[in-house]
C-alpha cells in the first residue's frame, strides 16, 4: 500500500512538471530562432519582369529590340537587365539578308556557300553561348582590384617590373600596373609579321589601333612581354598622328595580355583558376576561357586575358550586375567595393580597361549620364547605366569553331576553319570586311527613351 501511495505522488509531481494536472502550468522555454541563410543577390537564373511593371513602354522598347535585331545587324543576342530583373531578352539565328552579305564578300569558296553559314549561325537561344572578345579586358582589371585587396598586389600604383623581371634591366622598369590597365605603358603596339613568322613593331595604323594582330602567334606572351618602349617625339608608322607623344593612349592587346601575366605571378594562379573561384562563382557565372597555343606558359597555354572568353549572355549580364551592386556581395560583406568604386568614378572615354560613353548631355558639353561600357570585337557590349539601373547585353552571331581540339586553345588557318580553333563571330573574325548596323550608343538611347521617366 505504501508503495502505492509513493507511486500516485510521483506521477503527481511529474504531471506538475510536464504541465499537466489542474493547477496552472510552467511557461514552455523560449525557443532560439537561427538567422536566415545568406542569400546571395548575384542570381543563379535571372528573376524576370514585365516590362510595365518595370517602367516601360511596351512599344518604345519594341523598338529598340527592333533596332537590334533587324538584319544586317548581325546581332545573336539582346538584353535587358533592370534593378536586377530580366526585362526583355531577344535571340536569333543568321539573317537571309546577312547570309546574301557573307556570301558575297567571302574571299575563300566556303565563305560563299549560303549553307556554310546557315549550318553554323543558325537558330540561336538563351542556352547559346557569346564570346566577349575585348570585352574580356574589363574581367582581366576585376581580378587586379581582387589582387590587390587580397595583398598579392599593392596596389595600381606598383611597378608592373615587381613581377615581369625581364623589364628590370632598361627603361620599362618604371611602367606602372595603372598604365598598363589604362593603356598608356609606351610599350610600341605588336602585329603578327607573315614575312617572319613571329610578332614585331605593327608596320601601319590599322593593325595598331585594333590592339596589335598578335592572334596568329603561338606564344602570344612572349610577344608581349619582349617589347620595346616607344621613343617621345619619333615617327611611327603606327600612331594615329604619326609622331608618338609619351603617355599617349594606345590601345593595345598586349598591355592586358602582360597583366594577366602579373595575376599568375603574383598569385601563383592561372588567371583562369583565379577567375574561377574568386569571381565566376561568386556571382554565378559559367564561363570559358580561351588560352594560346603553347604546352607551357601559366597552364598549358597562357590564358588570354585581352580576350576571348565565351558565356551566355545571361550570365555576362551577371558582371554589368556586379558593377551595379558595388562589388561582389558575400556572407562577410562586400568585397573589392572599393575597386568597383574606382572604375565607377571614371570620368573619361577609358580608365582601367573600361570604356564610357556619354547617354544624356547637359546642353552646355557636359555630361549628365556616363554610361561605362564593355566594348569587344564584332560588338560585344555589357552596357552600365547606373543613373537608370539598367544593364544591356549585346552579341554578335557567334560559333567556337573546336576543329584541331576540343580545347580552347587559339588556332587559326586562315580560310579554313574545317582545321582550326578559332573565335568565330561574325563579320570580321571570320575575315568578312562587312559593317554591322549595330551601335550600343542607339540601342541605349532607345531603351532609355522607353522609360516612363
Amino acid at each position: 500500500m505504501n508503495k502505492l501511495v509513493n507511486l500516485s505522488f510521483i506521477v503527481a509531481l511529474s504531471l506538475q512538471a510536464c504541465g499537466g494536472g489542474g493547477g496552472g502550468s510552467t511557461p514552455p522555454s523560449s525557443v532560439v530562432t537561427p538567422p536566415p541563410s545568406f542569400e546571395s543577390p548575384h542570381p543563379d537564373n535571372w528573376e524576370t519582369q514585365s516590362p510595365a511593371d518595370a517602367g516601360f513602354n511596351y512599344a518604345a522598347l519594341s523598338d529598340a529590340f527592333d533596332y537590334a535585331m533587324q538584319d544586317g545587324t548581325f546581332t545573336q543576342a539582346a538584353l535587358v537587365i533592370r534593378d536586377g530583373k530580366l526585362i526583355e531578352e531577344q535571340y536569333r539565328g543568321i539573317a537571309d539578308g546577312e547570309v546574301n552579305t557573307l556570301t558575297s564578300l567571302g574571299s575563300y569558296p566556303g565563305d560563299q556557300d549560303p549553307a556554310f553559314w546557315i549550318e553554323n549561325y543558325g537558330t540561336r537561344d538563351s542556352a547559346s553561348l557569346m564570346t566577349s572578345w575585348s570585352t574580356a579586358k574589363s574581367f582581366t582589371s576585376m581580378l587586379i582590384g581582387m589582387a590587390i585587396e587580397k595583398g598579392f598586389i599593392t596596389s595600381t600604383d606598383q611597378l608592373a617590373s615587381d613581377f615581369i623581371t625581364e623589364w628590370q634591366a632598361d627603361d620599362r622598369i618604371n611602367i606602372t600596373i595603372e598604365q598598363l590597365l589604362d593603356m598608356r605603358s609606351g610599350l610600341v603596339p605588336v602585329c603578327f609579321l607573315p614575312s617572319t613568322g613571329n610578332v614585331g613593331e605593327c608596320a601601319n595604323q590599322g593593325d595598331a589601333a585594333a590592339g596589335g594582330n598578335i592572334v596568329f602567334y603561338p606564344d602570344q606572351m612572349s610577344g608581349c612581354i619582349n617589347r620595346d618602349l616607344a621613343v617621345d617625339g619619333t615617327t611611327y608608322p603606327w600612331d594615329s598622328d604619326g609622331i608618338y607623344r609619351a603617355g599617349e593612349f594606345l590601345y593595345s592587346n598586349c598591355d592586358t595580355q602582360v597583366l594577366g601575366e602579373i595575376l599568375f605571378r603574383a598569385t601563383g594562379q592561372d588567371p583562369g583558376t583565379l577567375a574561377q573561384t574568386e569571381l565566376f562563382e561568386p556571382i554565378n557565372m559559367t564561363a570559358y576561357w580561351w588560352r594560346d597555343n603553347v604546352e607551357s606558359g601559366q597552364s598549358n597555354g597562357n590564358y588570354l586575358t585581352y580576350c576571348c572568353l565565351d558565356a551566355t549572355p545571361r550570365d555576362f549580364a551577371k558582371f554589368g550586375y556586379l558593377m551595379h551592386l558595388g562589388g561582389i556581395e558575400l556572407e562577410s560583406g562586400t568585397q573589392y567595393g572599393s575597386y568597383v568604386s574606382q572604375v565607377r568614378a571614371m570620368d573619361g572615354f577609358y580608365d582601367k580597361q573600361f570604356w564610357s560613353f556619354c547617354g544624356e548631355e547637359d546642353g552646355n558639353g557636359g555630361c549628365l549620364n556616363l554610361v561605362i561600357v564593355t566594348r569587344g570585337f564584332d560588338g560585344q557590349f555589357i552596357a552600365m547605366d547606373f543613373k537608370h539601373n539598367l544593364i544591356l547585353v549585346r552579341a554578335s552571331l557567334y560559333q567556337p569553331y573546336l576543329n584541331r581540339s576540343e580545347e580552347r586553345k587559339m588556332f587559326l588557318i586562315p580560310g579554313s576553319v574545317a582545321d582550326s580553333n578559332w573565335i568565330g563571330s561574325v563579320p570580321n573574325a571570320m575575315a568578312i570586311p562587312a559593317a554591322p548596323t549595330f551601335f550600343i550608343e542607339e540601342f541605349h538611347a532607345r531603351v532609355v527613351a522607353a522609360l516612363n521617366q
